[in-house]
């Protein structure tokens, strides 16, 4: 092979890395415009909501401490009390009787679920402040947390904490 050959495909070759490179930049700039949080069980109005969804949303910030590594994460979302009322879950003087007996059910991508009873994020009965949060530290949650997570500040342990949020499903428990 000819020296002007050999370095047409050296430039060749950069040239395809660099335009792989940049589609995955595009790629990854894209995907999480397109995440979906899906809200659906027994409520009302079934949601799929997006990242421009919630940025419409009333905000909530809240500051905490992360108890692995001990370093203070600022998280910016919207009440998951405020993504049900926009469902048509019952609440405050509504949430009685055998609506009590209700829970919501939050699934990550990975497949870890959490359970919290509807009451607990009804600020009615208790200030739980748990959000889906789609920030941390004024930028977008990375590809292993996010785009969406839920976080319960006032708990001891994260363990009801889901990352890659996806879904939110409320489920009425039946009458015996």
């Amino acid at each position: 092979m000819n020296r002007k050959a050999g370095v047409s495909l050296v430039v060749l070759g950069i040239s395809l890395v660099l335009i792989v490179a940049r589609a995955g930049e595009v790629l990854a700039q894209t995907a999480p415009l397109t995440a979906e949080l899906r809200i659906s069980g027994a409520v009302t109005t079934p949601l799929v909501l997006t990242i421009a969804d919630l940025k419409n949303m009333p905000r909530r910030k809240l500051s905490v401490v992360n108890p692995h590594d001990k370093k203070t994460e600022n998280y910016e979302g919207v009440l998951l009390e405020e993504l049900l009322r926009k469902a048509g879950v019952p609440q405050g003087e509504n949430l009685r009787g055998s609506s009590m007996a209700t829970y919501v059910l939050a699934e990550g991508a990975d497949g870890y679920r959490v359970v919290f009873s509807l009451a607990e994020l009804d600020s009615g009965i208790l200030d739980s402040d748990v959000i889906v949060a789609d920030t941390m530290d004024g930028a977008p949650l990375g590809a292993n947390q996010g785009p969406f997570r839920l976080v319960a500040p006032h708990e001891k342990r994260p363990a009801r904490w889901v990352r890659m949020l996806k879904s939110i499903t409320v489920t009425r428990v039946a009458n015996p």
